[in-house]
């Protein structure tokens, strides 16, 4: 008889054991399902500030970490019309990076009356973005849209107006109103240089005048 009470004994202490590791494996479990975002870290991002990304991707007050993945992040993320990707992911489970890829407003079109976007989108807010005064044909437009995008977005921002200005010589030829009250002439195959228009003017000791870049490269100063 008291052999077969130390097994009973035995038997439920190995029961107890096994409980209490099954409740510790519970608890564990239970507390990291509750670990909560502890820090946000966004980047790439000019248009919104932080706190309205980290809004925008539903972690401002900081919820459980496990019930909002990277892919349901970028997800919310993404539903914007100014942010074209967002990639997201986790160092040690609580903290959330952030990297946006945002949908740049590159002008305002007057004829429409709407702004567009990087990808062609067109939005009725309004942005400090230049605003292209006159009709562009369809195709020269398509030309211009690529040519901007591929802009130093701080150079697009120091560009007030842009009037599509053809000549005998050139059909992609504009006219380009500068906010320091410069003007530049280019051509949809000279576009790019416009990024070098801050080191170009520093050598004529800022002074006023009309920067040709549709032929050649020279600076007339404003009498």
């Amino acid at each position: 008889m008291a052999k077969r009470k130390k097994k009973r004994r035995i038997k439920l202490v190995r029961v107890l054991f096994l409980i209490v590791i099954l409740l510790a494996i519970l608890f564990g479990i239970s507390l990291i399902l509750d670990l909560k975002v502890s820090n946000v870290i966004v980047k790439g991002n000019t248009l919104y500030s932080d706190w309205k990304i980290i809004k925008m991707a539903g972690l401002d007050d900081y919820p459980s970490t496990f019930e909002n993945s990277s892919m349901t992040i970028e997800n919310r993320l993404e539903d914007d019309d100014y942010i074209k990707s967002a990639h997201v992911y986790k160092r040690w489970f609580t903290q959330v990076v952030i990297d946006v890829d945002e949908n740049l407003p590159l002008f305002y079109y007057l004829p429409k009356e709407k702004t567009i976007l990087a990808d062609e989108t067109e939005v009725s807010d309004n942005f400090p973005v230049p605003t292209v005064i006159n009709y562009v044909p369809d195709k020269i437009y398509s030309k211009l849209l690529k040519a901007i995008s591929k802009t130093d977005y701080a150079i697009i921002k120091r560009i007030s107006e842009i009037r599509y200005d053809p000549n005998e010589v050139d059909t992609e030829r504009f006219f380009l109103v500068m906010n320091d009250s410069n003007y530049v002439y280019l051509t949809l195959d000279t576009f790019d240089k416009i990024d070098s228009y801050l080191d170009i003017i520093k050598e004529f000791d800022n002074k006023k005048g009309t920067l040709y870049l549709d032929s050649g490269e020279y600076f007339e100063v404003r009498s």
